[in-house]
């Protein structure tokens, strides 16, 4: 007997709209905002449904599996994009592998940043934490070139330069 799946309207709907992008990516409606954008994608990433991708979020396998489809097979022309070890994100960088400051130097040292909710999940901080420690930590005592930048969505996306 299969279970069912609860989702809420906002969920639900993310999903759907989602799945009918060819690429899945997760495009928030303007009228979710806020602290209710925050949660709906925050519970779609702890579910494993959605992931970080370059502009955004996208679905994942168990996301389409959520609302009943599967994931359109990719075309056979499309080449692998080659993949940057966690190890070559800390080069030259005095952290300590395996730390939440390691997790958000590794965030911030992909090509296309992290969102402040990205930094959240990863380090498990608030924000006025992950905020602090790029400031105090990442910019001052490690002397990181970290910019800030705020998308059409309101959302802030931080990255190493």
């Amino acid at each position: 007997m299969d279970t069912l799946i609860k989702l809420s309207p906002a969920q639900s709907l993310l999903l759907r709209t989602a799945a009918r992008h060819a690429d899945g990516l997760v495009i928030p409606p303007d009228t979710l905002r806020g602290g209710a954008r925050v949660k709906v994608l925050t519970a779609l990433l702890q579910r494993g449904w959605i992931e970080p991708a370059d502009d955004g979020h996208v679905l994942t396998d168990a996301g389409y599996a959520a609302i009943g489809q599967q994931r359109p097979a990719p075309p056979d022309d499309v080449q692998p994009k080659g993949v940057i070890d966690d190890l070559q994100l800390l080069e030259g960088i005095s952290v300590r592998p395996g730390t939440k400051l390691a997790a958000l130097v590794m965030a911030l040292r992909r090509p296309q940043g992290a969102t402040s909710l990205q930094l959240m999940l990863a380090t498990c901080w608030q924000p006025h934490t992950v905020r602090g420690a790029i400031s105090g930590m990442l910019r001052k005592k490690l002397g990181l070139n970290v910019v800030l930048v705020h998308k059409e969505s309101g959302e802030r996306v931080y990255r190493v330069v």
